[in-house]
């Protein structure tokens, strides 16, 4: 005999009533997930010539790889997320902090380590082959 399941007055039962919950949970981390990488774009979007040339290339590589990385804003900044939440890398342009160059910087969640002194962040002025090839290995190691 199956096991009845229980039912409210709505007509729907506690586990029917848990599948939806889980699927307008899903729905909504989509939407955000969505607004997040809206934002991305548009705060690059705004960025100086100087700093968007190296900004979208950047979001190109992390983006169309398969680092498993998601794209949101952090500080206003491009940053990009694991899993849990938190940045592994991140993209701080120059003319927002008035620095001659613009910065990619790797988080402790990044898997860098390299003895006991590692750079974590990198100025860069300027988006090339060497400078794609050099990033792409960055974050090969680092998710």
């Amino acid at each position: 005999m199956a096991e009845k399941q229980s039912s409210t007055k709505s007509g729907f039962s506690a586990e029917e009533r848990a599948a939806m919950k889980e699927r307008a949970k899903e729905l909504k981390a989509a939407a955000s997930r969505e607004e997040a990488m809206q934002a991305v774009v548009d705060a690059i979007a705004d960025m100086e010539d100087a700093d968007r040339a190296i900004a979208e290339p950047l979001h190109e590589l992390i983006m169309g790889g398969d680092s498993g990385l998601a794209a949101k804003t952090w500080y206003g900044m491009p940053a990009y997320v694991g899993a849990d939440g938190k940045a592994v890398v991140f993209f701080q342009a120059a003319a927002k902090f008035k620095a001659r160059y613009a910065t990619i910087g790797f988080n402790d969640s990044a898997k860098l380590d390299d003895g006991d002194l590692w750079p974590t962040a990198f100025g860069v002025t300027a988006w090339n082959d060497a400078v794609a090839k050099r990033v792409a290995d960055l974050l090969a190691r680092a998710v």
